[in-house]
């Protein structure tokens, strides 16, 4: 050690010791290097060798402080624990399907005011390209609405009123002609049939009648009320219609979401063009007939034009519905008139399938016959009159998903 060099310790026995697990003594000078995470082929690692991806740092359990002991492996799931788990299931299920079920009166109220939505938003728009502001335009969508269905409940209230009025006066010159009339009181001492009236006309019998003008009232009332329900259901869906839309489709994962906006706007805007062509030719429809019971001198020729404009909406039968319906009156009225009525309905169905129709439809989705008559059918059988109303738009919607998403899905394969 030459002078002005600092004296270093001598290094003890202990440090001198190689590691535990390593053979002592001199070993091989071409050992290779333990690789480390961050090295890369030619750093510490054998030529040729594939780059080491560097190791995630594993997380160590949290044994707590150690004072009650080490904790034991998780719990295993035993036959307890899944049968636990898919009860509360089913009972979950059942508890949904019970409040559906309750809830049905009001969702097809909702399904019903979607639909009329979807068919108004085209006016709606049509009037936004005009230069009205949205709250302008959805108001005079919606006062049409009114106005519509107004004149309806005014065509068809009338003539029920008058003629319940007109039969509750003559009902006691009927009850008389009938005393009079010897048939009916020798059929009255034969089968002694007053004395069955007297012991029908008791309290059980009178609590039910009660019951039955009771329930005819709350019949009107409910009426009233889910016919207030779609209307105000209506006009908030016009309102917020492009929110409504927007939000749908924000549902929808970034990747997908354009091919299921053009879609969407593609059934929409089909949809919409069928129901406003089907109250396109329902109004003609009932106008036609209105102009037709007048010259044929009809009774109640207004009241019959909104029965035929209504049946027209309900697709396959509801043209010929109308039509039967027309037919007995002028049947009842006189037999020429009835004729009359069978030929102008023949004529004008021609007209309506043939010219009228592909008319009106030629911007809504062509449906196929079988598809749209069992659309019908099930429509009607499951929620009535309206299922067979919105069963054509629905087939509509489902033939175009098929044409461009899933027929082109299959094909692929």
């Amino acid at each position: 050690m030459t002078q002005g060099e600092p004296e270093l310790p001598e290094p003890t026995g202990r440090m001198n010791q190689p590691p535990a697990g390593q053979p002592t003594g001199p070993g091989p000078t071409n050992a290779p290097r333990p690789s480390f995470p961050g090295d890369t082929a030619g750093e510490g690692a054998e030529p040729g060798a594939p780059p080491v991806p560097p190791e995630a740092p594993q997380r160590q359990p949290d044994n707590g402080s150690g004072r009650f002991g080490m904790p034991g492996r998780p719990l295993r799931r035993n036959s307890f624990l899944v049968g636990f788990t898919g009860g509360l299931g089913a009972l979950l299920a059942y508890a949904l399907f019970l409040g559906l079920r309750n809830a049905a009166g009001l969702l097809v109220l909702v399904v019903i005011a979607l639909f009329l939505a979807v068919g108004l938003y085209p006016a709606v728009a049509r009037l936004r390209r005009l230069g009205l502001p949205h709250g302008l335009a959805v108001a005079v969508v919606t006062l049409t609405l009114l106005l519509l269905f107004c004149s309806g409940v005014v065509a068809l209230v009338p003539p029920v009123v008058t003629q319940s009025n007109q039969f509750i006066e003559q009902f006691p010159n009927y009850v008389e002609s009938l005393r009079r009339n010897e048939t009916i009181n020798e059929l009255v001492e034969r089968y002694d049939l007053m004395e069955r009236i007297e012991r029908a006309a008791d309290t059980d019998t009178l609590g039910h009648a009660l019951g039955g003008v009771l329930g005819g009232a709350q019949l009107i009332f409910g009426t009233a009320f889910r016919t207030l329900t779609v209307l105000v259901l209506t006009v908030y869906f016009l309102a917020y219609f492009n929110r409504l839309r927007s939000l749908g489709y924000a549902l929808v994962p970034r990747s997908r979401r354009d091919r299921v906006r053009l879609i969407g706007d593609e059934i929409i805007m089909k949809v919409g063009a069928y129901i406003v062509g089907a109250l396109i030719i329902a109004v003609l429809a009932g106008t036609t007939t209105f102009v037709f019971a007048v010259i044929a001198e009809l009774p109640y020729p207004f009241a019959l034009a909104v029965v035929v404009a209504v049946a027209d909406l309900i697709p396959q039968i509801g043209a010929t519905l109308g039509a039967v319906i027309v037919s007995l009156v002028g049947f009842a009225t006189d037999l020429p008139v009835g004729i009359a009525c069978v030929v102008f309905f023949l004529i004008y169905q021609q007209l309506e399938n043939y010219l009228i129709y592909p008319k009106v439809m030629r911007r809504s989705v062509q449906v196929n016959e079988v598809a749209a008559l069992v659309a019908a059918l099930l429509g009607v059988a499951l929620i009535g009159v309206v299922g067979a109303f919105i069963a054509i738009p629905t087939v509509a919607a489902f033939q175009l998903i098929l044409r461009e998403v899933i027929v082109p899905r299959q094909d692929s394969r």
